[in-house]
């Protein structure tokens, strides 16, 4: 599959195939990079030798001394292109590298993890495992830039809850996912960006107050950069250096008046500008693409009819002529002529023209890279569906699997849940696979909500809320027990359902931390309250006696099982109806040499 998506191989085979391609670029380069080497170093001592006979012996004249030099200019010239053509293709041998260890689940040792994002209060993010090491986000992104990172966390973590939105998405997404071409390009470009173009500061600055915006100062300080080399000129040619000490004068009050307003607008921009030349080469890709889809041409619109890449490119110049004010002949014949004024004044200029389109910018440019992160996972599962959105609410998977367990390891079961059949209390034994059944559920659920495919063979689902409760603990610092902070959560999860949208809860071992009355007890007041509240959703215990509250409230018994055999415990992860019939906790102990 190419660009276009016309080659029917599987994604590994292609990765491979076009690995072998950059690390053969990488390899012809480097033998060239030798060679030219050898070639500078032969012509280097040619020049020395001509050098000698010039300034020495006196055997060769003068102009001998340009043909090393002419031979030399052009052959740098070319071992610097050569060099960055290297560069770009060990960029892309490493686009293809990362794909391949993504496919061989390898992909843990790659890659931004986004672990600025994890929030153990988060309703569910932190129970599963959307960001860290080894999470979701991990997995997914591909952005270079902050702000396209925290656009995919939005889009995991608090996710807009609208059919259109989504079924827009998933639209994108299958557009996406076939220009290869596309995110090979945009990774080659350079370091990744997130770590210097803070785009909030940049959107912050150019939506400030104008500092100078007045012309008539602009006015005067052109007349006054006018008359200093007017008088100069004049100094030199004819003389008249009384023109000129006045003149420097004028311009010395001048930019003392008007020193503190330019210091302001040159700090703000220094503030706010870092590695703007890869934003514009991102903008200028993505202007540029021949996207076919309604909905991508739409995201485009903004970059190319306001002409943003060319836009960024001309602020990354004045950000660059201001870093130059470091330079000797600018810190000598700056001051006279009003460099630094004149600069604030033409970066006040872009940002009256193009400032209040910064916005529009960074938001296409943001969620193309969410979008491409999308796709790209999209490219590497085909066989994983994208989800039915539904009016109705429910939840029905069809073999659903864990997206961050290796495909060798991932046992998959079925959901189904719906209004009259809100509710699933699993019992098992430990270790049988129900918090992963949870968290396989719910970060599926993730998935479709971002609009993304989901691993399974099929999941049909309406816009809803999740909320969790499966790695709930104490905090020593916070001074809360588990009980409490599992009480905590249960509040909010129960808050949820006053937003509008469904609820689907995921509550693992319930009240665990309390007596097996009350934990009864409170199990079924909460349930009975959420269920209520028109939420739907799953509980787990190894707690038996938990499992009769289920005729109470119309809920379904399943159950994950294991074996005894040879001494050891086997568990094949498979959810059955009914409820489990006995418990391992005695086998567990006496396995590992406990008498019970």
């Amino acid at each position: 599959m190419g660009s276009n998506g016309a080659d029917p191989s599987s994604p590994f085979d292609e990765y491979r195939q076009r690995l072998q391609e950059r690390q053969a670029r990488v390899a012809s380069c480097d033998r060239r990079h030798l060679q030219t080497g050898n070639v500078r170093l032969l012509i280097g001592i040619a020049g020395a030798v001509v050098a000698y006979r010039i300034f020495v012996s006196g055997s060769l004249a003068l102009p001998w001394l340009a043909l090393p030099v002419l031979a030399f200019l052009p052959l740098a010239l070319y071992h610097e292109r050569l060099l960055r053509r290297r560069a770009l293709a060990k960029r892309a041998a490493e686009f293809y590298e990362r794909g391949i260890a993504r496919l061989e689940d390898r992909w843990q040792k790659h890659g931004e993890t986004g672990a600025r994002f994890q929030d153990t209060q988060h309703v569910y993010a932190d129970d599963l495992d959307l960001f860290g090491p080894g999470s979701l986000f991990q997995l997914l992104s591909q952005a270079r830039t902050r702000a396209g990172e925290e656009t995919l966390r939005d889009w995991l973590a608090a996710p807009r809850l609208d059919r259109t939105t989504i079924e827009r998405r998933q639209e994108q997404v299958r557009e996406l996912r076939q220009y290869l071409d596309l995110r090979e390009t945009i990774f080659v470009l350079g370091e990744d960006a997130r770590d210097s173009v803070n785009t909030a500061h940049l959107l912050d600055w150019a939506e400030a107050a104008p500092v100078l915006n007045r012309r008539g100062l602009w006015a005067a300080a052109a007349a006054l950069s006018a008359l200093v080399i007017a008088a100069a000129a004049a100094a030199r040619m004819a003389g008249y250096v009384n023109l000129l000490v006045p003149a420097l004068a004028l311009v010395a009050a001048f930019g003392f008046w008007l020193r503190p307003r330019v210091l302001a607008v040159i700090t703000r921009i220094d503030e706010a500008v870092h590695d703007l030349g890869l934003l514009s080469k991102l903008m200028a890709i993505l202007e540029g693409h021949p996207f076919q889809g309604e909905a991508s041409l739409a995201l485009q619109r903004p970059l190319r009819e306001t002409g943003a890449s060319m836009s960024i490119r001309k602020l990354h110049r004045l950000a660059e002529y201001i870093d130059s004010r470091d330079n000797v002949l600018v810190r000598a014949f700056g001051p006279p002529l009003l460099y630094g004024t004149h600069l604030a004044f033409a970066v006040e200029a872009w940002r009256a023209k193009h400032g209040k389109h910064i916005r529009e910018w960074l938001e296409a440019l943001s969620e193309f890279e969410a979008l491409l992160s999308l796709a790209s996972y999209s490219h590497e599962h085909p066989a994983d569906p994208f989800p039915e959105i539904a009016e109705s609410v429910g939840v029905e998977g069809e073999d659903l699997g864990h997206p961050l367990l290796a495909e060798s390891r991932c046992v998959r079961n079925s959901i189904r849940l719906s209004a009259e059949a809100p509710l699933l209390i699993v019992s098992g034994s430990n270790m049988s696979g129900k918090s992963t059944y949870l968290r396989t559920i719910g970060i599926n659920l993730v998935l479709a909500m971002a609009g993304a495919p989901v691993r399974a063979r099929s999941l049909r689902v309406n816009p809803l809320r999740i909320g969790a409760s499966i790695r709930v603990t104490d905090s020593l610092q916070g001074g809360s027990s588990r009980f409490f902070a599992e009480i905590t959560r249960l509040r909010k999860i129960a808050d949820l359902t006053a937003g509008g949208a469904p609820v689907l809860f995921l509550l693992d071992e319930l009240l665990n931390g309390t007596n097996s009355h009350d934990r009864a007890l409170g199990a079924e007041g909460i349930l009975r309250e959420l269920t209520g509240r028109g939420a739907m959703g799953l509980v787990t215990t190894h707690d038996l006696a938990l499992t009769s509250i289920a005729q109470g409230l119309g809920a379904e018994n399943i159950h994950f099982q294991d074996t005894l055999e040879a001494g050891q415990l086997h568990f094949d992860y498979r959810v059955r109806p009914g409820v489990v019939e006995k418990s391992n906790a005695l086998e567990l102990m006496r396995s590992i040499g406990l008498d019970v």
